[in-house]
């Protein structure tokens, strides 16, 4: 049949051939859509979706996470993402539970990814609360075990459990009320990535398809098994530490000069599991820090003693070494989060531009409350339509979120000033005047970068309201306790979109979102204050340099107050010079790194990451690049091994270690010491034993 015949009997092969592609395209769409799979499963209501089974596996694993984020925290103070965990391990839980109930036929309502989402959240949020409550960096620089380490040993608050808990349930809420109202923009109007939520939405959804659930036993059984390695490595190890600077973590493993200068493998199953989850670059990065620090810097200003700084002086005085240690660092933490500051700002207004302008948005910023519009509905796919019909089913009323907010505000400018005297009013009223503008930045820019710069906004806070306050007025205090209130604030922000991005993706509802996010921030304002606590009181050098618990930040948090309050005259001699050209170096370094690409620019260090060495040491750095290490190889080897079951492995490593801080607690406050020190003697008393066995 020719042609012209086959158009005469009907037959056109244009239509024929778009029908075809059509045909194609909408199977293939088929075959990638998340929601084909689950179309025949009714999603439940917000209400049916905050379980009590979902709160009590939650305040469990609550419970577990903020240990390990504590001991982290008081340690090297790198926290990497515990998502991936808290969502496999919030499935184990549940899905064992309900599998017995099952058999036992009083199961009554089935095991849900929207249930699942409520349980990873709730997690997140209270965990969350160890590091934006400051356990490591702004509350207890305010303490006097910190003070006693600074040139001021005057402006300090002796710590305590009330307070702490009453503070933190008046600063943690505040942030969730402040972006609520813009979620649609953020979600749905502006389709902001969210990498992290994002990817433990497809993590979550994975596990409820049939294949996804023997990938999930799989990974639970492999966690579980590093889970144990850990804890019995951990409890190994304790017999063996009866006294100071005893049992393997105190090994010289890389030679005895290596390890005065922090130079050794100390052992620790959680940092080699740190080292597996976070990025290679990080870790060559804190490596490379130490190396430039501790191999070079330090012993050459040490050889200056005498000019630069007096002989007489202890390796603990800001006056001397520890003086260049802690405001090098410093610097080059001020250079990158300044460099990061600016970027992420000017990436989010330049975003903000171009969706105003080019969507024709009005001035206005769209909240929840409106419509959306109906035209750009018809361009969406099955999946964008069913999650964004659902995600703006369930509102939350504009005036409750701004009624919220401004409840809070007045209950903190009431209250705050009760427990820090020298946190007036009105530096609470300014905080929280700009609080919303620089909560939504902070969302925005972690929607684009997938990274928080709370910190980085607590530091602002620091500096202008220390430096408001002054010396003479408790700056110091005033200037620490803002930047709690302001981190508080972004943090939670951003948190909470991250998590209206989980929810929409897997079909929870925004109201369920929020609901959890509210009480595993209340479960973390107390978990976590007991958890320090239990730290606090167990170990006697918490925060000293050289202990097992250093909290490095908390040194560098109240320094920085300090420069903001009193400048530059308290620093030993060119400590000031090798400031200012590390903090350029920092901005350099950022820069040339953003202007490589993602080809080269991914072979350049971070400045921030090559900072943590400079004052506690590279021990930490040996074992997390022993992790990437074991992580390159089984890549290597099987590379879909690896991407499947090393996030497993390495949080069992975290989570077995994690957990055995909680049992040594214990003992340490019962009085019970462990029954055998394991010393490893200096050359020096190696010496004076050989002597001694040769006579």
């Amino acid at each position: 049949m020719g042609k012209n015949e086959r158009e005469e009997n009907g037959f056109d092969p244009e239509n024929h051939n778009q029908e075809e592609g059509e045909k194609k395209k909408h199977l293939k769409e088929e075959e990638l859509s998340v929601e084909r799979v689950f179309e025949n499963q009714e999603v439940p209501s917000w209400r049916e979706q905050l379980t009590v089974r979902a709160f009590v596996v939650s305040f469990a694993l609550s419970i577990l996470f903020s240990i390990i984020v504590m001991k982290l925290n008081l340690t090297i103070g790198i926290i990497p993402s515990l998502n991936v965990s808290a969502g496999l391990l919030g499935f184990f839980f549940v899905k064992t539970w309900t599998k017995l109930l099952h058999k036992s036929g009083l199961l009554r309502q089935p095991f849900t990814r929207q249930e699942n989402t409520v349980i990873q959240t709730c997690v997140v949020a209270s965990s969350g609360i160890a590091f934006s409550g400051g356990f490591g960096s702004y509350l207890f620089a305010m303490s006097e075990r910190i003070a006693k380490q600074s040139t001021d040993t005057l402006d300090f608050k002796k710590l305590s459990l009330g307070w702490i808990i009453g503070f933190l349930f008046i600063a943690s809420f505040l942030g969730l009320f402040s972006v609520v109202p813009l979620r649609k923009i953020m979600i749905i109007d502006f389709r902001l990535t969210y990498p992290s939520g994002t990817a433990t939405a497809h993590l979550i959804n994975s596990f409820h398809t049939p294949q996804g659930a023997k990938l999930a036993k799989k990974q639970v059984r492999e966690l579980g098994k590093f889970f144990t390695f850990s804890f019995l490595w951990g409890f190994f190890q304790w017999f063996y530490t009866a006294g100071d600077n005893c049992g393997f973590a105190s090994f010289p493993s890389l030679g005895l000069k290596a390890f005065d200068n922090k130079f050794f493998f100390d052992f620790s199953a959680t940092y080699v599991g740190v080292g597996m989850i976070c990025p290679y670059i990080v870790n060559i990065s804190v490596l490379l820090g130490g190396i430039i620090s501790w191999g070079l810097m330090w012993p050459l200003i040490e050889d200056r003693k005498g000019d630069w700084y007096s002989a007489d002086l202890g390796s603990g005085s800001f006056s001397g070494i520890q003086g260049y240690r802690v405001f090098i660092a410093i610097a080059m933490i001020l250079g990158d989060g300044l460099y990061n500051f600016i970027k992420v700002l000017s990436r989010t207004l330049l975003g903000l531009f171009h969706q105003l302008r080019y969507k024709d948005v009005s001035s206005e910023l769209p909240v929840a409350d409106h419509s959306s519009d109906v035209s750009s509905q018809s361009q969406l796919s099955f999946d964008d339509k069913r999650r964004t019909q659902l995600f703006l089913k369930d509102q939350i009323p504009i005036m409750f979120a701004v009624g919220g907010y401004v409840a809070i505000a007045a209950i903190s400018m009431a209250t705050l000033p009760h427990i820090f005297h020298q946190l007036k009013w009105y530096y609470i009223l300014v905080i929280y005047i700009f609080a919303p503008a620089l909560a939504f930045c902070n969302a925005y820019g972690c929607g684009l970068t997938d990274w928080s710069l709370a910190s980085t906004y607590g530091k602002l806070a620091i500096f202008t309201i220390g430096a408001w306050a002054g010396a003479a007025h408790g700056g110091v205090l005033a200037g620490l306790a803002a930047c709690g209130v302001m981190m508080n604030i972004v943090s939670t922000a951003s948190d909470l979109m991250q998590d209206f991005k989980t929810g929409y993706l897997t079909l929870a509802s925004p109201r369920s979102m929020f609901v959890s996010q509210i009480i595993g921030t209340a479960m973390g304002c107390v978990i976590s204050p007991c958890v320090f606590w239990l730290f606090y009181k167990a170990f006697d050098d918490l925060g000293q340099p050289g202990s097992q618990y250093p909290a490095p930040n908390a040194v560098v948090f109240r320094n920085m107050v300090l420069l903001g309050v009193k400048g530059f005259s308290s620093l030993p001699k060119n400590c000031l010079l090798l400031c200012y050209l590390f903090f350029g170096a920092a901005i350099v370094i950022n820069l040339i790194k953003d202007l490589a690409g993602k080809k080269w620019g991914r072979f350049i260090p971070l400045p921030m990451a090559m900072a943590i060495p400079f004052y506690i040491g590279s021990y930490f750095a040996i074992d997390m690049c022993l992790g990437s290490l074991i992580l390159f190889v089984w890549e290597k080897i099987n590379k879909a091994k690896a991407d499947a079951l090393g996030p497993a492995v390495a949080s069992g490593l975290i989570c077995g270690d994690g957990i055995w801080t909680l049992p040594a607690s214990i003992l340490a406050l019962a009085g019970v010491k462990p029954p055998i020190c394991m010393k490893f003697l200096s050359r020096g008393n190696n010496a004076k034993v050989d002597k001694f066995l040769g006579s």
